[in-house]
């Protein structure tokens, strides 16, 4: 089995688990060469997007280094996993995952368990005590000593079994990977780390502060993805928004997109976890002036109630967010904004939750996550008084994605008889005439699906990848059916 990361994703774009897939349209599988070969290997890799780009990259330095690459961990020399640690149900996946294979290196299945990503650097030393069948653990800052890793275990060099470095003043270099997304997707990282201090997060405990990657070399890693037939480019981060303030002194966000915009070959640019903070009016003119960033805009917000967004340290308070939002709106035609808010934060009144529920149904979000407060025992939430029952938390969630749910399908239902563009993603595996694409209003693997009849086409006809026109003609929940017409 090869696990890759398609969930739905939770406050400030961490995953809350991941899901297992098949192999990704963009990786392909060579016969292997003994003599050429310094072994095989599986990756499981969870989490979010922003994980995927480090699994892609320790891909390409192994591939690089001689190893091969083998869909199922039973009979592969090694398995990497590539973990989350965001929450505690990230957390109790990532263990999963680990007991799983260490059970398979038991039995036999393979000679080695690599444990790499945000549960190995929020753990460190302690996962091997923990979990004693671990070969080896590398720390996020330590991505790139994967492949030495590999060998130092494949030559019986034990004597260490740990890689943690610093987080580094820049972010990592993350060109030269081996894709599993589809060809024509990818996800682009601009920074690392965070220098937000909200309460209930411990991603810059695990990923450092916010190290913005300089501009030429993000340019330097889309320019490659293109070469490489992408048309999608979808750009992350913890805090997109910030990008460039640590290095440049201010925020370069908007001279980053209009460099990227200059590539050949990209078609659509995505922007994910965009703070509100630091969203300036020239963001948004160059937004809603240009022909490639989509207007798609995804901001976790996390609540609406001031004295709960003040527990959490978010440093925005409702007035200025609404402010924000009603210039999106009447500035951007067309734009969907996707946000996810968190139920049952300590403290959280009945009062303070209809609030945030006013505020969901006054704004109408095309699309929003909602997921129940997660006690990080070593985050400032966790002692804060006021923490609620479970029940509570999960009641709350319950409520607020019924009020979403209404808000989302009635979006659903309005583009019934519009003619959208829609980028193919796959066949459908069903009639021969059928794909599965999304519009602009889709982030991959994240939103909704479109069903497109393409008539006279088969599952061999090359339409993976390509932006059609599709008339829209029923809705069904969330998710649409079209008729390509072009």
């Amino acid at each position: 089995m090869q696990q890759l990361p398609i969930v739905g994703e939770p406050a400030d774009g961490c995953s809350s688990g991941g899901v297992t897939v098949g192999l990704g349209a963009g990786l392909e599988v060579a016969a292997i060469d003994p003599a050429n070969c310094r072994g095989t290997f599986s990756l499981v890799s969870l989490g979010c997007p922003k994980n995927l780009v480090d699994s892609e990259r320790m891909l390409g330095l192994l591939r690089d280094d001689g190893w091969q690459f083998v869909p199922e961990p039973e009979g592969s020399d090694l398995v990497i996993i590539n973990t989350c640690a965001f929450i505690d149900s990230s957390r109790a996946e990532s263990y999963g995952v680990i007991d799983e294979m260490v059970g398979l290196k038991a039995a036999g299945g393979t000679r080695g368990v690599i444990v790499a990503g945000c549960l190995a650097e929020r753990q460190k030393e302690t996962l091997l005590e923990e979990r004693p069948g671990v070969d080896a653990v590398i720390g996020v800052f330590s991505r790139d000593e994967v492949a030495r890793a590999a060998d130092r275990l494949i030559g019986s060099l034990g004597e260490q079994r740990s890689v943690f470095q610093p987080a580094p003043a820049t972010a990592l270099h993350d060109g030269n990977r081996m894709r599993v997304t589809p060809r024509h997707m990818a996800y682009l990282k601009i920074s690392e780390g965070c220098d937000r201090t909200c309460t209930f997060c411990a991603i810059p405990k695990m990923r450092g502060k916010h190290a913005t990657k300089p501009l030429e070399q993000v340019v330097a890693e889309a320019t490659e993805l293109a070469a490489d037939g992408l048309k999608e480019l979808v750009i992350v981060a913890q805090d997109t928004t910030y990008y460039g303030r640590d290095l440049y002194g201010e925020p370069r966000l908007v001279e980053l997109l209009e460099a990227l915009e200059q590539i050949d070959g990209i078609e659509w640019i995505r922007l994910m976890y965009l703070y509100p903070m630091y969203f300036s009016d020239r963001l948004i003119d160059t937004i809603s002036g240009s022909g490639k960033i989509l207007p798609y805009l995804d901001m976790p917000l996390q609540h609406a109630s001031d004295p709960v967004l003040k527990r959490m340290q978010r440093r925005v308070a409702r007035g200025p967010t609404e402010e924000l939002l009603t210039k999106l709106r009447d500035r951007i035609p067309d734009v969907v904004l996707r946000t996810t808010m968190i139920t049952g934060f300590p403290g959280e009144t009945d009062e303070q939750f209809a609030e945030m529920v006013e505020f969901v149904q006054r704004w109408r979000f095309e699309r929003l996550g909602v997921f129940p407060y997660s006690l990080e025992p070593d985050t400032p939430a966790a002692r804060l008084d006021g923490h609620l029952p479970e029940e509570v938390k999960l009641a709350r969630r319950d409520e607020l994605m019924q009020v979403q749910q209404a808000i989302a399908h009635e979006h659903t239902q309005r583009q019934v008889g519009k003619t959208l563009p829609c980028i193919i993603d796959s066949h459908s595996g069903q009639r021969d005439d059928v794909w599965i694409g999304r519009t602009a209003a889709d982030a991959p693997d994240i939103d909704c699906a479109v069903y497109v009849t393409a008539p006279e086409t088969t599952p061999q006809t090359p339409l993976a990848g390509q932006i059609v026109p599709v008339q829209m003609v029923a809705a069904a929940g969330y998710d649409l059916a079209g008729v390509m017409t072009g």
